[in-house]
């Protein structure tokens, strides 16, 4: 039995924890014989707790939650081990807690504050809560996810150092989506869009913070003015992703933050719900938008929905893999192959995949025109596809794939697209009015008749009028969804302003 709890669990165990605590509405927590451990995740609801224990959370236990039993059981491992569960239900039926103690620390150890203990206490009381100074462990051995090779792939292990766990652990923290980094230069974290500098941290020695991480080859390849892209966990931030590369000014390095598993698709919170999408048999799925929209996290918790509402064979095609996929039940599986180390390009595996039985293709990105082709075939032939790409609206992104090709193919092109086309999210993350964290704005476009007819007569120029007047139809104008942001007060007008394909638009939507 497996579930994505796993992909805590090894959290724990590379951070030396024997214990660890999730619940509904709570952040989660790691303990080592009572003393709490660095663990930076978010609060959690009761959806994702769920989707986490997969599972364990059977049926039958499940009813004797629901009857108010507490239930214990054990939680095998083949490569993390052994754990004793316990799931104690909220008695106002606002969730469930649930405890994962390692067996080999259970004997003769103190443990952390009993579940009791960690409700809220009466009016006027403060609860005790054990805190240990953080604790950098020991780089631990990984495996890499480099996505640079060419063939023979290579697979090789890294150690993530001891500078490079601190300054991820640090922007993690402060709620830091990237990490920008150039020798004998301050770091720089983005946070809610953002760019700022880290003050904690001296000048970087990229190839210090970095040592472990990059091999020979790799190395090779940035000397000679390539850059290289790597995946990897840091214990008690969860996974990374980097991309590699040489300046005018000397070594850099941009770093993207990634959460342990995909945030469940209804709290991404999308102006129009996507669940239609998930209940697609077939077609062309496109999710649109600049670098750091939230594209990659759209596609993986639209994967993680489809895995949990269907029965499906799942293939997935990334460079690199960026979040663990894990199928809540044994009536799904997932096949996830990286770009680079497991197949030789996203043409190659595109190939494979139409061999591999798949009900969903999930591609990182359309990049050239034979993969833009293959992807279309599958979503002609009975596959349901989902891909990136990287345009500012649903009426580029279908240009942007059509000019792919030479004029005398572009007439083929626009009928198979037309045939294919089931959606186009674009989408912008714009920072909060009031407080932090960012808010997703988006055009949604629905492969409807008159959507196909603009396409294949080659009228895409109609697809932003066709988007104003097809509400009912499901689609929504990046403007109505940017104004109804601003009347509501979770963004600003200039915020709006600054990311509208159509300032008029938005001025209009705005009265």
């Amino acid at each position: 039995m497996s579930a994505p709890i796993d992909s805590i669990l090894r959290l724990l165990q590379t951070q030396g924890a024997t214990e660890l605590r999730i619940g509904s509405g709570k952040i989660p927590r790691m303990f080592h014989h009572g003393s709490q451990k660095r663990l930076t995740m978010p609060e959690m609801g009761h959806e994702e707790v769920r989707l986490l224990l997969g599972d364990i959370l059977s049926p039958e236990r499940e009813m004797e939650l629901k009857a108010g039993k507490r239930v214990e059981l054990a939680y095998d491992t083949a490569a993390l081990g052994s754990f004793n569960v316990v799931l104690v239900p909220r008695t106002d039926g606002s969730g469930l807690d649930a405890v994962f103690q390692s067996v080999s620390a259970r004997k003769g150890a103190p443990s952390a504050p009993s579940i009791a203990a960690e409700r809220p206490p009466p009016s006027g009381s403060m609860p005790a809560v054990p805190v240990a100074e953080p604790v950098v462990p020991a780089p631990p051995v990984v495996a890499a996810v480099a996505a640079d090779a060419s063939p023979p792939l290579e697979t090789p292990s890294i150690n993530v150092s001891n500078a490079l766990i601190r300054v991820v652990a640090l922007a993690a923290e402060i709620r830091a989506t990237d990490i920008h980094v150039r020798t004998d230069d301050i770091v720089r974290v983005r946070v809610d869009g953002r760019l700022k500098a880290l003050d904690s941290e001296p000048p970087a020695d990229v190839e210090r913070l970095l040592e472990g991480c990059i091999s020979r080859q790799q190395k090779a390849r940035i000397d000679r003015g390539q850059s290289v892209d790597l995946a990897f966990e840091v214990p008690g931030a969860g996974r990374v992703r980097a991309n590699v590369f040489r300046t005018s000014e000397g070594l850099a390095a941009a770093l993207r933050i990634l959460p342990g598993f995909p945030p469940p698709l209804g709290t991404l919170g999308h102006p129009m719900p996507l669940d239609d999408i998930v209940d697609l048999p077939n077609g062309l799925v496109i999710f649109c938008g600049p670098t750091g929209s939230g594209k990659s996290t759209t596609l993986a918790a639209l994967a993680q929905e489809l895995l949990r509402k269907r029965s499906i064979a799942l293939v997935t095609l990334e460079d690199p893999i960026e979040y663990a996929l894990s199928p809540p039940s044994s009536a799904s599986l997932v096949r996830q192959r990286q770009i680079g180390r497991d197949v030789k390009d996203f043409a190659t595996g595109l190939r494979d995949a139409l061999r591999e039985d798949p009900d969903v293709i999930i591609v990182g990105e359309m990049r050239d025109e034979e993969s833009i082709s293959l992807a279309l075939t599958a979503a002609e032939t009975g596959h349901l596809v989902v891909t990136s790409l990287h345009s500012r609206s649903a009426s580029s992104a279908v240009e942007r794939i059509i000019d792919t090709y030479p004029a005398e193919r572009q007439s083929q092109i626009r009928v198979q697209l037309a045939e294919a086309l089931k959606v186009v999210v674009a989408q912008r993350l714009l920072p909060k009015a009031k407080g932090s964290g960012r808010i997703v704005a988006a055009e949604v476009l629905r492969g409807t008749h008159a959507v196909a007819t603009a396409i294949r007569e080659a009228k895409t120029a109609q697809i932003p009028s066709i988007i104003q007047s097809s509400r009912r139809e499901g689609m929504l104008p990046l403007e109505r969804s940017l104004a109804d942001l601003v009347r509501s007060g979770q963004i600003t007008i200039e915020a709006a302003r600054a990311v509208a394909n159509e300032p008029a638009s938005l001025d209009q939507y705005s009265r």
